[in-house]
């Protein structure tokens, strides 16, 4: 065991989770695909995927990774808020922060890379990166960004209350999962311009995801509706849940497992014929790859997904309290990747339209980078094969030369 350990590359995935699933899978995805990659290269690979979201536990995990669960927040109109415990959001960001200290510390990674949020919520990553840096200087730490953030006035706040020198000075890289022709954050004004040579653009982690087996129950052919996580898709199941059902097909209906029991009864009660409601499935790609026509909500994990496959797609996104959604849906719309309706529009002869036009068509997704979990893994072992190699980390010991001059 002992030079297994000495020889596995370890990696720590981290993702702050307060609402949904997208980004404890946009990890997940992140790490089958990097254990596949260096294990083809011949190199064994050991990970922790950290989430604050139980839910995310029942994904299987790639052979020599573990989760690590911390307390679980929630989004509230005066911020975040404890999920579940009851005490209050300081002991919470304590807590977490304790938690993933430990685990940057002791499990001694040379790659971490961190979900959206630079140093977590309420910085509770802040001292176990710094500590990092400082004991662990040949560890590689990566910030990996969607690659629509929101509005650039709200995207532009959330910077102005970072330190960007920290920033640049923990960083190695900025990994932005998409293509910057079809969306570039930097233009728009929602990753500022001074963090622009740590930046590298993988494209849409969308090819080279695996598929596991349908969780069954619903008959070929079928169209499938998902509202992620749940937690606020009662309105597109309801509208769905009271379309007509094509001749032919059945409907399926993913509510997700963060929606109330009370809002799943309400959607089962309005359901056509042909129609099935369920929470969750084992794997919502295989439902994708399978269905003649999908419906969903305009989630970064599930869009990646849907783009890996030849399946007509309406993106009904979510509109508040972040734009993201529609500004990614309107973008790949204008390509012609999808078709998306904006929800106050969205009605159930709207759908029946849509079903009309496209069940079973076979979409070609094409002109439009969708390889960002093979960059992922060039730019990683690039990063921990041989720093020197890579751009974005001369540039940050440049900035540390510079500084101490």
């Amino acid at each position: 065991m002992e030079p297994k350990e000495r020889g596995a590359l370890r990696v720590i995935l981290y993702s702050h989770d307060s609402q949904g699933l997208g980004h404890a899978r946009r990890n997940l995805a992140l790490a089958h695909a990097l254990t596949s990659s260096f294990a083809e290269s011949g190199r064994l690979v050991s990970g922790v995927l950290v989430t604050g979201v139980v839910g995310a536990t029942r994904f299987e995990a790639p052979p020599g990774w573990d989760w690590l669960l911390i307390p679980a927040i929630a989004k509230s109109p005066a911020g975040y808020v404890p999920r579940n415990l009851a005490v209050g959001q300081k002991r919470v960001v304590k807590v977490r922060s304790s938690l993933t200290a430990v685990i940057l510390e002791d499990f001694r990674p040379h790659l971490v890379i961190v979900d959206r949020h630079p140093f977590g919520v309420d910085e509770e990553l802040a001292k176990g990166l710094e500590r990092l840096r400082r004991k662990r200087p040949g560890c590689r730490i990566v910030l990996g960004l969607r690659e629509v953030l929101d509005r650039p006035s709200v995207a532009r706040r959330e910077w102005e209350a970072l330190d960007l020198e920290k920033v640049r000075r923990i960083f190695d890289e900025l990994w932005v999962y998409g293509d910057p022709s079809v969306h570039n954050p930097v233009q728009s004004g929602e990753i500022p311009r001074g963090l622009s040579a740590l930046i590298r653009y993988t494209g849409y982690l969308s090819a080279g995801r695996t598929a596991r087996r349908r969780t069954g129950g619903t008959r070929l052919p079928y169209i499938v509706t998902m509202a992620g996580g749940g937690s606020d898709g009662l309105e597109l199941t309801l509208t769905a849940a009271r379309a007509p059902v094509p001749s032919g097909y059945e409907h399926l209906i993913i509510t997700g497992p963060q929606m109330p029991k009370d809002h799943r009864t309400r959607v089962e009660a309005v359901a056509q014929p042909g129609t099935r409601v369920v929470s969750s499935v084992r794997d919502g790609l295989a439902e994708i790859q399978s269905a003649a026509a999908v419906v969903s909500m305009g989630g970064y994990n599930t869009v990646c997904e849907i783009m890996s496959t030849g399946t007509p797609a309406l993106i009904i996104p979510r509109v508040h309290p972040r734009c993201e959604q529609l500004i990614r849906a309107r973008g790949l719309a204008r390509r012609g990747l999808l078709d998306f309706c904006h929800p106050a529009e969205f009605t159930p002869n709207v759908l029946a339209g849509w079903l009309k036009d496209v069940v079973g068509r076979e979409v070609p997704r094409s002109g439009v980078n969708l390889d960002g979990l093979a960059s992922a893994y060039e730019f990683a072992s690039q990063l921990v094969g041989d720093s020197s190699q890579s751009p974005a980390a001369k540039d940050r010991t440049d900035w540390r030369n510079h500084a101490a001059v």
